[in-house]
């Protein structure tokens, strides 16, 4: 629990003067620290959201210096892990407190072993299946150069940021989705978590769109994403898939929905994803969407859609179209 090390770290009360705190999420219990001193970086648009709603001062990316403080919570992966920390130290003067913290299965041990090489760390607290520890900012550099978040090239054309999904390489998801794609595609697109942009790259080569909106939560997805697009056609939207909305509905919708909320399979984030294509697409309009065959979402199609059909995949994946949004009424079931 992110409280209960926060309060070993400050067991007299708020820290003094300027906090910055790097990836705290919506339901964080962050009472030990103050509103009106801390900015939160956060880059989910939903986290961002819910952060601002409670009175936190909330922004994708933080780039002024002068903090008196600052607090990382790790993610999963160890490169952006890395990268908050060096972002953090950059924003402090030196013999600043950097307080990182992490539960164990996130990597937090292997990140103290790591900064104990580095510089000094004066404080650990263990508490709630993870540990708060303190950094005392070295003056110079200090840290490798390849801990900055920096774009990195994947693939010929394209760049990513750390921490986004499928940050090696494309996705093999992604990959066959584009081959069971029509030759010919609709006049207005819109890719529902659209990462860094290769499907929608691939979309925009085929003739008949005119416009694709690409829906990405992840900020650094995003920004990759524009790296990735130089195209008039392409409209970027930092907004949450499961609730994202257009003035005007859609002909086509593509997709290859999350299904994991941190370490946590959730097939639910891809049944909403399915949910909110159905809203944004004509009745006459098609979905095209990639799946791990393991996934139920069958029924959920047939909830929105009255033709669902699977049109190839192998024993990874299945490739499924649905088209009739609003239609689904009477359906017993999807078609194979």
């Amino acid at each position: 629990m992110v409280s209960a090390r926060l309060e070993l770290a400050f067991p007299d009360g708020p820290p003094e003067g300027s906090v910055l705190a790097i990836g705290a999420r919506a339901g964080d219990d962050l009472s030990p620290l103050t509103p009106a001193a801390t900015t939160i970086q956060q880059g989910h648009a939903t986290d961002h959201a819910a952060l601002s709603a409670r009175g936190w001062t909330v922004a994708p990316q933080v780039e002024r210096d002068g903090f008196d403080a600052a607090v990382v919570m790790l993610p999963r992966a160890k490169s952006l892990a890395r990268a908050r920390i060096a972002h953090a130290a950059a924003r402090l003067a030196p013999d600043a407190p950097l307080w990182i913290d992490g539960q164990k299965h996130d990597g937090v041990d292997s990140i103290l072993k790591e900064m104990r090489r580095l510089a000094p760390v004066d404080e650990v607290h263990s508490k709630a299946h993870g540990k708060i520890f303190r950094v005392r900012v070295p003056a110079g550099e200090w840290l490798p150069d390849d801990w900055a978040a920096r774009p990195a090239q994947v693939a010929p054309g394209f760049v990513t940021r750390p921490g986004v999904f499928s940050a090696d390489g494309i996705d093999p998801g992604s990959a066959l989705l584009v081959r069971h794609l029509p030759d010919r595609l609709p006049t207005r697109l819109v890719d529902l978590g659209a990462g860094w942009g290769w499907l929608a790259a691939q979309a925009l080569r085929r003739p008949g769109v005119e416009v694709i909106h690409l829906v990405e939560a992840e900020h650094a997805a995003l920004e990759s994403a524009r790296d990735n697009i130089d195209d008039a056609r392409a409209r970027f939207h930092w907004a949450d898939g499961r609730d994202f909305t257009l003035p005007e509905p859609v002909n086509g919708v593509i997709m290859n929905p999350p299904f994991h909320d941190g370490r946590r399979a959730d097939p639910g984030l891809g049944a909403a994803f399915i949910a909110s294509a159905a809203r944004l697409l004509t009745g006459a309009g098609h979905l095209w969407m990639v799946a791990n065959r393991h996934l139920p979402y069958e029924t959920e199609l047939s909830r929105h859609f009255a033709t669902v059909a699977e049109i190839g995949g192998d024993n990874r994946f299945k490739i499924i179209q649905a088209s009739g949004a609003g239609r689904a009424a009477g359906r017993k079931g999807a078609r194979k």
